[in-house]
């Protein structure tokens, strides 16, 4: 076998055979970097060192959650209807650019950002983050009219690795220059003006900005727009908004009557909860029992590149024992995670830690994503997969909340990444009891009651 037939045997193993599927998961490669650079690593340390380096640490700190949880309120509010939108007037490609779009030009508005801009930072933050999860809504609404049943998991673990290689990638230059600025011939050194000293930081908000939008563009060259698909009541022609908020308040209680998908949103719930919970809170974890910030950047760094091949290796383990068993393995480990980290001291074994989660965590959540697409009707993905974001979206609430309360009840957070086992544990418990087969015949027999659509 040729060179060339030892490589299209690999990216059919990996799911990235066809040119359509490559450009979606790039994708995947562009948006990462936002969510590791501005929404994890850099930008929260800037706004609290620099940006809102006049106000208490507090009320800083309230600041940066507040914008948090305005955008996850907006996304979980916004994305049903504009799910539902997009099924009916063809448009997921139109809406996953206004968002990112939107989200780009906050990102780059960044660069703006220096002390005592608090107010912009928040306003501008809140806007990429809304740009990031709105744009990824109608991303992974693309899923099931891109991958068959045969190379489903295979496809969405794709788009994660390719995730966790574009976000580390950039997110490891972007230190480099912040670290060693004279590397890279920025101004360095004593007796640097204010705008000099952030500007390493400034730049590395720019570039993701660069990034996003540079390689977004395999997605919308290559990608086709799925075609409209009526439900039987419909006629073209109506209101695309009032078609949407009709279809979102049908489809809370479709939901019911998908009682796998159903199940399969509510288990993912839970466990996702826990696993949101530890990325995190992990870096706060170290903090509190001593790992320094250097230690911190570095176990961020591991996860990212730890989940490349292993994000690509579930997808091939699901291929061999299916993606509901492959996600209750990964649930496994993390529960182990959250018993180790409860007797955790020194940084080498926080870099084990995060080891262990750059093993599970890509893989468990694409097959969470390919496992619902493979369980719904492709008409209603757009709809189906906005209250996927909304399920998602709560998954950051609560393992918060129930962190704080124990940690308020002990004095400690080592009770409290312990106590997030029980996530693990009740939303694997509920994916047991997921039909997987009888879902796809539910998806199935919606499919085939279509009247199709007629230009």
């Amino acid at each position: 076998m040729g060179e060339r037939g030892v490589r299209q045997r690999v990216l059919t193993a990996l799911g990235l055979d066809r040119r359509d599927v490559r450009a979606w998961a790039m994708y995947d490669w562009a948006l990462s970097a936002q969510e590791t650079t501005i929404a994890v690593a850099v930008f929260p340390i800037y706004f609290l060192s620099v940006a809102a380096a006049d106000l208490p640490a507090t009320v800083a700190a309230q600041s940066i959650a507040y914008a948090n949880s305005a955008e996850i309120a907006l996304v979980a509010l916004l994305s049903p209807v504009l799910g539902a939108m997009a099924d009916y007037a063809a448009v997921k490609k139109r809406l996953l650019a206004s968002f990112m779009m939107g989200g780009v030009l906050a990102t780059a508005a960044m660069f703006l950002v220096q002390r005592g801009d608090h107010l912009l930072a928040v306003v501008l933050f809140m806007l990429a983050g809304l740009g990031a999860q709105g744009s990824r809504v109608f991303y992974e609404a693309l899923l099931p009219h891109l991958a068959g049943e045969a190379d489903m998991d295979r496809v969405s673990t794709a788009g994660y690795a390719l995730g966790y290689v574009g976000g580390g990638i950039l997110l490891a230059l972007n230190l480099a220059w912040i670290q060693h600025p004279s590397w890279f011939g920025l101004p360095s050194g004593p007796g640097l003006s204010p705008g000099e000293a952030t500007l390493p930081a400034r730049l590395a908000f720019l570039s993701v900005s660069v990034w996003w939008a540079l390689f977004s563009i395999p997605l919308f060259r290559s990608v086709r727009e799925p075609a409209a698909r009526m439900e039987t009541d419909e006629r073209r022609g109506m209101n695309p908004a009032r078609v949407g908020f009709a279809r979102l308040v049908e489809t809370f209680g479709e939901l019911m009557s998908y009682r796998q998908a159903f199940l399969m949103l509510l288990a993912f719930l839970i466990y996702n909860d826990g696993i949101s919970t530890i990325q995190k809170m992990a870096t706060t974890y170290g903090t509190e029992i001593g790992i320094g910030q250097g230690d911190l950047i570095a176990a961020i760094l591991i996860v990212q590149f730890v989940g490349i091949p292993f994000t690509f290796l579930f997808g091939l383990m699901a291929g061999r024992m299916g993606a509901k068993r492959s996600i209750l393995a990964g649930l496994l480990v993390f529960m182990g995670i959250s018993v180790f980290g409860y007797f955790l001291r020194t940084a080498t074994q926080f870099y084990f830690l995060a080891l262990l989660v750059g093993l599970v965590q890509g893989g468990t959540q694409a097959l969470s994503r390919s496992l619902f697409a493979s369980i719904i009707p492709r008409h209603k993905s757009g709809e189906f997969f906005g209250f996927y974001s909304v399920f998602s979206r709560f998954a950051a609430v609560f393992g918060p909340l129930v962190f704080g309360l124990v940690l308020s009840a002990t004095g400690t957070s080592r009770s409290a990444i312990l106590s997030i086992v029980v996530f693990f544990i009740v939303g694997g418990g509920l994916l047991l009891f997921v039909d997987v087969e009888e879902g796809k015949r539910e998806a199935a027999r919606a499919e085939a009651a279509l009247v199709p659509a007629r230009g």
